[in-house]
Parts: structure tokens; sequence; C-alpha cells
């Protein structure tokens, strides 16, 4: 009798519980979308604080073919004769060397880096056209005078993509400020865009006065800074990244090569930008690719001369690929992990990663990565598509070397009443 009894206050305790939350949900629901309304900004993702951790089932790694090299001694990064440098992997964005990355130095002409990204991105924005034409003002022309230069002349008018040449290629002064006005009705205007992504690229120790990079005191970045542009760069426009491999350009009869060396020493080389001035004397920004596939950037700020900065960067290179892998452990949007939810229309829900996850480790050390994905054992409907629900950890000889969230890759909607009942008894008994 007193079983029975038992059971009956259970099943009360279980639907008073149902019509609560049915209940709290309902207002949840109403409050979000009245939210929604009034507010731009995208939901806030679901913390995951209160969440029991659960070791999952794990998800196994299966690096893309390469050859396998056995783990061996590292040796320290080259130095050399420049006041900084960076190398990076383009894809997993670790940092293989570097030396004084955040110094603020002068970039000379890296700064058109910056622009030609500018360009890409009006270009995919459809806010101007490679067949565009752009008038030759003055100030353009005159640009010209004293430093590196495309020929164009003033009162003409010159394509976009011919444009894109004279910058890419030929580090054309005249060409950049002709560029910048078509874009931004001036210079100046244009100068504001290109600090404006800066910041939101996180080039937090980047400021631009100029287009091109002529010496000023307050127009400054850093070799960590440059490889974060070349990377997004690389990232964001891939369609565009050939204007930086062009060796050759003609315009009004001249022709003029490509100053970036490595283009013809080395075909795994295909960007991206040389830079100099007194001040900031021989600048390189290179990338390549090698290995299957592993890209890696460098960055080269004030060497002594020209033949310098095309050794150091490929010495850099040289270095990262001989001596580093990078791996593509997980895709985007692939189910890694399918745990229980409770009170779903569906019993489980996928979670997965929003990127691609790449990590660079010294050769021969990937075979003892392991992945575990951190999830809760308590998670209930409605999961939204895109929150964050747990972790992806990837250790390393027992200790985490990289973290990325797990977000849901498809929504999980709320069980109607009855459906719901059966997971309430069995939460009921369980805790």
């Amino acid at each position: 009798m007193l079983a029975k009894l038992s059971i009956i206050v259970k099943l009360i305790i279980v639907f008073s519980l149902l019509c609560f939350e049915q209940n709290v949900f309902a207002i949840k629901h109403k409050h979000a979308g009245n939210l929604h309304k009034h507010k731009t900004h995208p939901a806030v993702v679901q913390p995951v604080s209160n969440i029991q951790a659960q070791s999952m089932p794990q998800p196994e790694l299966k690096p893309t073919a390469a050859a396998v090299k056995m783990p061996g001694f590292i040796p320290a990064p080259p130095d050399f004769d420049a006041k900084a440098y960076i190398l990076i992997d383009a894809n997993s964005g670790h940092i293989i060397a570097e030396k004084n990355a955040d110094q603020h130095l002068a970039p000379a002409s890296l700064t058109k880096v910056m622009t030609l990204y500018l360009i890409a991105q009006a270009l995919s924005a459809g806010q101007t056209h490679l067949t565009d034409m752009v008038n030759v003002s003055e100030e353009a022309w005159r640009a010209g005078f004293g430093g590196s230069r495309m020929f164009i002349k003033v009162g003409t008018t010159v394509s976009v993509q011919d444009l894109i040449s004279g910058i890419a290629t030929a580090s054309g002064n005249d060409a950049t400020v002709a560029i910048a006005e078509h874009l931004a009705g001036s210079e100046q205007g244009f100068v504001n865009l290109m600090n404006q992504t800066a910041r939101k690229l996180g080039m937090d120790n980047t400021n631009f006065t100029d287009s091109n990079g002529l010496p000023n005191n307050s127009h400054y970045s850093t070799a960590r800074d440059l490889s974060v542009l070349s990377k997004a760069w690389i990232a964001n426009f891939p369609e565009y990244y050939p204007w930086f491999k062009e060796r050759w350009m003609t315009y009004n009869s001249i022709k003029q090569p490509n100053r970036n060396r490595l283009l013809w020493r080395d075909s795994s080389v295909d960007g991206l930008k040389t830079g100099h001035t007194n001040d900031a004397g021989y600048c390189l920004v290179v990338s390549a690719v090698r290995n299957g596939g592993m890209r890696l950037i460098s960055v080269i700020l004030d060497a002594k001369s020209d033949e310098a900065r095309t050794k150091y960067s490929e010495a850099l290179l040289n270095y990262g690929f001989r001596f580093f892998e990078t791996r593509k452990l997980f895709a985007a949007n692939t189910k890694l992990v399918s745990p229980r939810v409770w009170l779903g229309k569906e019993k489980t829900a996928s979670f997965g990663l929003k990127n691609d996850f790449y990590i660079t480790l010294p050769a021969g050390q990937h075979s003892s990565l392991k992945a575990k994905a951190d999830v809760g054992n308590n998670l209930k409907a409605p999961i939204i598509k895109g929150l964050t629900y747990g972790t992806l950890n990837i250790t390393l000889d027992g200790k985490t070397i990289a973290s990325e969230p797990l977000v849901a890759l498809q929504n999980n909607q709320r069980a109607n009443f009855i459906f719901a009942i059966y997971d309430y008894v069995i939460m009921l008994f369980q805790h």
C-alpha cells in the first residue's frame, strides 16, 4: 500500500513539475520574442557552466594523408639581423617563431596589403567592379613622384583591374591613391576605413595615416598584426589572392617586375608584398604552400637589404616546413558527439564545430593527440542551432593544448506535454 502511495505521489509531483516548466518555458519564449523585437544583436549563447561535465565517446582523429615523420629534436628558430619577424601557420594561426613581433615599426609598402584587402572587400560586396574606370586626379598622379609608381597620367581613366596590378605587382603609390579616392571619395576617407578594418581584425598595434606607407611617426604596425592581416586576406578572399603572385605588369608601355624575389626562386611561394623606405628598411610578407597543403606566412621588418629580407624569409619558411606539421583534425559542421537531450522532440542532438579545426605541432607528434568532447549529461530542450553547449579539448601527453566550442548543428524543439511526461518520470527517478 505504501509503495503504491509513493508512486502516486511521485506522479503527482511529475505532473506539477511538468505544468510549472511548461509555463516557465512559455514565459521565457514570450520574453525572448519581445527582446528580439527591440534588439538587433543575436541571442546570447547559452551558458554551460551549470552543466555537469561528462566524458563522451571520442571521435577518432584522422589526420590528412602525409609522410610520417618521427618525433625528434626541434632546433631553435633562426635569428636574423632584422628588427622583427614572425612565422605563423595560415590555417591554425599557430606561431612557430617570432622576434619583437609586437614592436611598433614602419611597414612601408606592406601598408598596401590593407589597401588591397579593402579593394577585395569592395569587389565582394559589389561596391566596385574590375571593369570600372577610375579618374586619375592630380593628387594621385603626384603620389607617384619620388617612389614606386604605375605611371598613370592625370586626367585619364584607368580600370580597377589595372590599378590592382599596379598596386600588387608594381607597388605604385599613384595607383594606390587613385583607388583610395575611387572607393572612399578621398584618401583620408579611405585611411579611416583602413583603421576601422584594422580594429575589426584585431590589429590593435597598427595605425595608418595614408594608403601607401610613406614615412610618418604616427604610421606604424607590427610583425604580428601584419601576419593577422595576411591570414585574414588568404581566408576571406581566396578568389582574389592570386593578385599577389603575378611576376610582371605592363601599363603605359612600361613593363615592371614584382619585387618579391621569392616568386622567382621558390615555386611554393605565391605572395604577398614587399616594402622599403629609408625609415622602414627592407620589409617582406611571404606566404607559401608545401607538404600537401600546409600554408605558412612569414613577416620580416627592417632588414638591411633586399637580398637579406629574401634570404631571411626563405630561411623561416624552410624552418617551419621542415620541423612542423599542420593537420586538419575536424571539419566544420560535422557531427562529433550526439548526447542525450531531455524533454526534446528528438532524444539526442548533434554537436560539432563552426569552423574547420587545424592544429600545428612539431613533426611526428600528431599521432599522440587525443580528443575529448565535454558536454552536459543533463541537456534539456530546446537546443538551438549554432549555440555553444560544450567544449572539444585536444590533449597531448595529458595536457590540453587546444580547445574549441561545441555548437549545436540543428535545432531540437521542446516535446509536447504528453511525450515529455516519460522524460520527467525518468529524470525524477534518476535524481
